[in-house]
């Protein structure tokens, strides 16, 4: 496991009877990687949130798609969250809190981020249809409920408006991508901190 500013790396492979995900990231990236999950929107959703956050990203599952895509989004979720857990280690330095109203055509999402060591999540997002193609729409909420958990983040995720509900979960992954970027980021005035009165972020 890699701590430090210039090396916060980390990878992590997860196999039960309904998956099997290997996950490895990179938080001081490009926002490049390979991501297959056999699930085509999530793919794409996987494919934003890593390039908007900067943290490279290769992730490969399978999953028991032939029931429903339920356990690979939540499987997923729960590797990068670990993943991120690991490569920040104790989470010297890092900025720790991040807010954004991320615009996209006609939607506007908010999303706001404490990475404190105490998972929850606030999910405030309706979507209007049960499905975009074949993909449940309710799994945008699982899968942030496993990355928020599993990761040690505090996530506040609320759809402002919006009518399309694609750009509705397109404007989920982009605003937690900014705010974990930023989040994640080294604040040069406490490089050698854990920002936290408490003394740990564990």
């Amino acid at each position: 496991m890699a701590t430090t500013e210039t090396a916060r790396t980390a990878a992590v492979a997860r196999k039960t009877n309904e998956t099997d995900i290997s996950v490895s990231l990179s938080v001081d990236g490009t926002g490049t990687g390979s991501i297959l999950t056999g699930v085509g929107f999530f793919d794409h959703m996987l494919e934003q949130l890593s390039r908007h956050s900067l943290i490279d990203m290769d992730i490969k599952a399978r999953g028991d798609l032939h029931i429903d895509d339920h356990h690979t989004v939540e499987d997923t979720g729960i590797a990068i969250g670990q993943a991120l857990a690991k490569a920040l280690g104790d989470r010297k330095g890092i900025n720790r809190y991040a807010s954004l109203d991320l615009a996209m055509d006609e939607t506007l999402t908010r999303a706001a981020i404490d990475i404190s060591g105490r998972p929850f999540l606030v999910w405030d997002v309706t979507f209007t249809a049960p499905k975009i193609g074949t993909f449940d729409t309710e799994l945008v909420r699982e899968f942030f409920q496993a990355l928020a958990q599993h990761g040690g983040i505090t996530l506040h995720v609320s759809n402002i408006y919006g009518a399309n509900n694609h750009h509705i979960a397109e404007t989920c992954f982009k605003a937690v991508a900014r705010v974990l970027r930023v989040a994640c980021e080294v604040d040069p005035r406490q490089k050698d901190r854990i920002p936290s009165t408490k003394g740990s972020l564990a």
